[in-house]
Order: structure tokens, then C-alpha cells, then sequence
């Protein structure tokens, strides 16, 4: 049966271990991997736009000894009436991977249905997974054990939160999300992280205002209010998140030397100041450099060659 990354949900604990393991190992010792993707080629399906998903996916299956194809909505049938089923069908013919970064995770899941070949989820409006995996990785990174550890997470409940608090309750790391009413995470997404919490020691809880959430927090992380697509909303958003915002009198709840996570890309001024974001505290270039190794670790195990 093809192995796909659509979500972090149907991943054991022991899996997502192993990635973090093989990331680190990719980022290390980086020749040992040069070829390990020789002969191979990733269709890079993209219906949303991006900086850092194209490029450190582009870049890390050339590291690997692969090959990449760039597949703009203009490139594909899809965008004159072809189903999700049929595209899935033609590109399995020709490539080894799919990364696609969609809307609809409905079509996601359409895609990997009818695809012969692994699909990875570069981003729908439910789900970041790989975005998920570099944070662990970038938090591993400060403390090692990610047991026993706190992430705050403050703002709009968005995709971002979404893979976040489902892969953390994996590994044991707890999650306090602050997030205004329409804004909440979705339920389905929030019970199977406490699901699993339940078995790996995590907390993953929703609390009433953002000071509650940051108090204790090893981490503080955010995401931008207003996403792609959402421009429409823009102003109502900004409206019912005014509260939520990260400034240095909120990382002062957090833990002495607590880190600060963004995605990227970031609004200096709405979500986050300029002097978090740019601060010493804060590890948002790290989180853009470790997608690089995360997604490499990700295309080598659902390739089957490590």
C-alpha cells in the first residue's frame, strides 16, 4: 500500500521519531544521502503560491539526487475541468513523488486516492504537516528532550495549529492554545491530538486568553492573520485578533529564554512586533532552514530508501 503524508493523524509516535531522527542525520551528513534519490523525480503541484515550500522542496530533492517539475495551476488540466482523480492517474504514470500544495484537503485526499506514487501535503487550508515536522525539529534542537516541554501557541487556529498540536501530542510535547472564538482550532484535529496525548504524557488544551496560554511556555508561536485568499476578511480578522498579538510584555510570561516560532511569512506590526520576531529570542530562520532537511526526510521515507 503507497505510504502518504496528509496529515500527521495516521503517523505512530514511533514514525514521527524516526523522521526527526533521519532529518537530523540528513541535515549532518549530508553527502551520505547524495544519491540516495538518483533517478528519481518529484512533481511539485502547486494551486497556491509559496517561497519557501517550492524552494527548499526544489532544493532538497536535487541534494538527494533527484529531480523536481514545477506544475503551476496553468500547467495542469485540472484548471480546464479534469478531476483530481484523473491527474492523480496521469501524474503517477511519470513521477516517483507528488508534493502538492492545494486548497481544498478534500482534494489532497482525492489526489492520494487515486495516486500510485507517495503524495506529501505541502499545504491545504487544513493541514501543514511539513511545517509541523521543521518545528519539532528546530525545537529539538534547543532542548533535546521535547518532553515535559510547553509550546504556547497564540492567535488564529489555522492550518499551521492544526498539524502542530497533532504531531506534538506524538512526541510528548503539550500545546496551550489561545485562539478567539471563530478562530479555534478544528474540533477534529484537536480531538486526535488529545487522543493521543493521552498516551504520550502531553497536554494539548484550549485557554481563555493569551497570557494563560504563554505562562510557563518553554515556546511562543504564531501565524499570519490573514492568510491566502482570506484578503476579503481582512479587516474583520485583524479586528478579532487585535488581543492576540505577540509583543515583549506577552514572551514575558513565557519561561526565562523562551523561543519564539513563526511559519513565515510574517506582518511586523499585526501578529507579532518587530522586536519579537527579530529578536534574539526568536527562531524563525532556523524553522525556514530545517523544512530543507524535515522535507528531506520525509521524501526518503515515503520513497522507501532510508
Amino acid at each position: 500500500m503507497t505510504r502518504h503524508l496528509l496529515t500527521w493523524i495516521d503517523w505512530q509516535p514511533a514514525e514521527v521519531e524516526d523522521l526527526l531522527v533521519l532529518a537530523d542525520r540528513v541535515r549532518s551528513r549530508p553527502a551520505d544521502f547524495g544519491q540516495a534519490l538518483s533517478g528519481r523525480l518529484l512533481g511539485l503541484l502547486f494551486l497556491k503560491a509559496s517561497t519557501r515550500t517550492r524552494l527548499s522542496f526544489e532544493r532538497g530533492v536535487r541534494q538527494l539526487g533527484g529531480d523536481g517539475v514545477f506544475l503551476s495551476a496553468a500547467d495542469l488540466q485540472v484548471s480546464r475541468g479534469e478531476t483530481m482523480a484523473d491527474t492523480a492517474r496521469a501524474l503517477s504514470i511519470y513521477l516517483d513523488l507528488i508534493m502538492a500544495r492545494l486548497g481544498a484537503q478534500s482534494d489532497l485526499e482525492e489526489l492520494a486516492r487515486h495516486s500510485a506514487v507517495p503524495v506529501i501535503n505541502g499545504l491545504t487550508d487544513d493541514s501543514h504537516p511539513c511545517q509541523a515536522l521543521a518545528d519539532l525539529l528546530t525545537l529539538r534542537d534547543e532542548w533535546q528532550d521535547l518532553r515535559g516541554r510547553k509550546v504556547a501557541y497564540v492567535g488564529d487556529g489555522n492550518n499551521v495549529a492544526h498539524s502542530l498540536i497533532v504531531v506534538a501530542a506524538k512526541v510528548g510535547l503539550s500545546v496551550s492554545l489561545a485562539c478567539p472564538e471563530g478562530y479555534r482550532v478544528d474540533r477534529r484535529y484537536l480531538a486526535a491530538a488529545q487522543r493521543q496525548a493521552a498516551s504520550t504524557g502531553a497536554v494539548i488544551e484550549e485557554v481563555a486568553d493569551a497570557r494563560a496560554a504563554v505562562a510557563g511556555a518553554s515556546a511562543v508561536y504564531t501565524d499570519t492573520w490573514v492568510s491566502m485568499g482570506q484578503d476579503s476578511e481582512r479587516e474583520s480578522r485583524l479586528a478579532a485578533l487585535s488581543g492576540f498579538a505577540v509583543d515583549a510584555k506577552l514572551m514575558a510570561h513565557a519561561e526565562p529564554g523562551a523561543v519564539f516560532l513563526h511559519c513565515l511569512p510574517c506582518h511586523r506590526g499585526e501578529e507579532v512586533t518587530a522586536e519579537v520576531v527579530d529578536g534574539d529570542r526568536s527562531r524563525v530562520w532556523r524553522q525556514a532552514e530545517n523544512r530543507l532537511h524535515a522535507q528531506k526526510a520525509i521524501m526518503l521515507r515515503l520513497a522507501g530508501v532510508s
